[in-house]
C-alpha cells in the first residue's frame, strides 16, 4: 500500500505548472469520478488575500460550538498535508483526514485520472470533494486555493453563503497586476441568489464586487453598510442592521483579528438564518470567538 506521501510526489509530475488555472481539468475529472461536488454538505465558499483561515477557524468553532459537524478544506497546510482536509468525526469535532482515509481517496482519484493532464491542487481537491461527499456532515467550509473565478473550489455550483475577506494584490502574475483585476478574480465566486458577505475592502476592490454582484444577482452583507465591528472597552462589537452583539475579543492574536472575526460573526448570523436547523446563535458565536484555533499564525 503506498503512502499518501508517495501519492502526492506522483501527482506533482501530472502537469508541469504548479499553477495553471482553469476549470476544465477538475470538471472532466470530477464527471469522471461520479461528481462528488455535487453531493456535499451545504458549502460555506470563502475566497480572499487575508484572513481567510482566521474566518475560516472562527466560523469551525461557532458551528462545532453549535453542535453541528463540519468538513473543512484549506491550503496551504502548515505541518503535513492530512490538514487541508478536516473531516467531522465522532466527537463532533472537525479532525485531519487519517491516512488511510487519505491514500483511499487519493489511490481512487490517481486511478480515474490515469495520466490525464492535472495540477496537484485539481486532483487533491478532487480527492478531497470525494471524502467530504462519503463522510456525513451539516456544514463545507470551503477555502478557494487561488484567486476564485478559475480556482478549483469554484466547480461548486450553489454554495448557502459566500465569503469574500479583505483583497491586497497577490499573485499578481496570475491574477492581474491591480486591486481590481485581482477583485474581479475573487469574486468570481459569486452566485446568483447565493448571499455573500463582504468583508472589509479597499474602495476599488469594493467597487469590482459590486459590480459583479449586480452582474449576477448576487445579494450581498457589505462591511460599513450592512454590518460593523470595533473593539470597545476590551469587548467586540459586531453591530449589524438588526442587532448589536456585546461580545468577548477574538482569541486569535493581532489587531486585525477585528476584522476577521467581525466577518465571521456576519456570516455565522447570515448562515444561520439560511440553515436554522444549526442552531448557531450567540451562545455559539460568543464561544466560537474564544475556542478557534489557527497555529503559528501571530503567535
Amino acid at each position: 500500500m503506498p503512502t499518501s506521501a508517495k501519492l502526492l510526489a506522483e501527482m506533482k509530475l501530472l502537469h508541469p505548472l504548479l499553477i495553471d488555472l482553469s476549470l476544465g481539468r477538475v470538471e472532466r475529472l470530477l464527471g469522471k469520478l461520479g461528481d462528488p461536488h455535487k453531493k456535499l454538505p451545504p458549502v460555506v465558499h470563502i475566497a480572499g488575500t487575508n484572513g481567510k483561515g482566521s474566518v475560516t477557524a472562527y466560523l469551525k468553532a461557532m458551528i462545532e460550538a453549535a453542535g453541528a459537524r463540519v468538513h473543512v478544506y484549506t491550503s496551504p497546510h502548515l505541518v503535513r498535508f492530512h490538514e487541508r482536509i478536516e473531516l467531522a468525526g465522532p466527537s463532533g469535532k472537525a479532525v485531519p483526514v487519517g491516512e488511510d482515509t487519505l491514500v483511499d481517496v487519493l489511490m481512487r482519484t490517481q486511478a480515474t485520472n490515469g495520466r490525464d493532464d492535472v495540477t496537484q491542487f485539481e486532483i487533491t481537491t478532487a480527492a478531497a470533494f470525494l471524502a467530504f461527499a462519503e463522510h456525513p456532515a451539516d456544514v463545507l467550509l470551503l477555502e478557494v486555493g487561488l484567486g476564485g473565478r478559475l480556482d478549483a473550489t469554484n466547480v461548486v455550483e450553489r454554495p448557502v453563503l459566500d465569503v469574500i475577506t479583505p483583497i491586497s494584490l497577490d499573485h499578481s502574475e496570475k491574477l492581474g497586476a491591480s486591486l481590481a483585476k485581482i477583485a474581479f478574480e475573487k469574486a468570481g465566486i459569486l452566485r446568483c441568489g447565493v448571499p455573500a458577505v463582504i468583508s472589509q475592502q479597499e474602495p476599488e476592490a469594493e467597487d469590482v464586487i459590486r459590480a459583479e454582484a449586480l452582474r449576477v444577482g448576487a445579494p450581498l452583507i457589505v462591511w460599513g453598510e450592512h454590518f460593523d465591528a470595533y473593539e470597545q472597552r476590551g469587548r467586540l462589537v459586531v453591530q449589524s442592521e438588526e442587532l448589536l452583539l456585546d461580545l468577548p475579543l477574538p482569541v486569535l492574536i493581532g489587531r486585525h483579528q477585528t476584522v476577521n472575526a467581525g466577518t465571521a460573526v456576519a456570516a455565522a448570523l447570515r448562515l444561520g438564518l439560511s440553515l436554522p436547523q444549526l442552531g448557531l446563535g450567540e451562545r455559539a458565536i460568543e464561544q466560537g470567538l474564544t475556542a478557534a484555533r489557527w497555529p503559528a499564525r501571530m503567535q
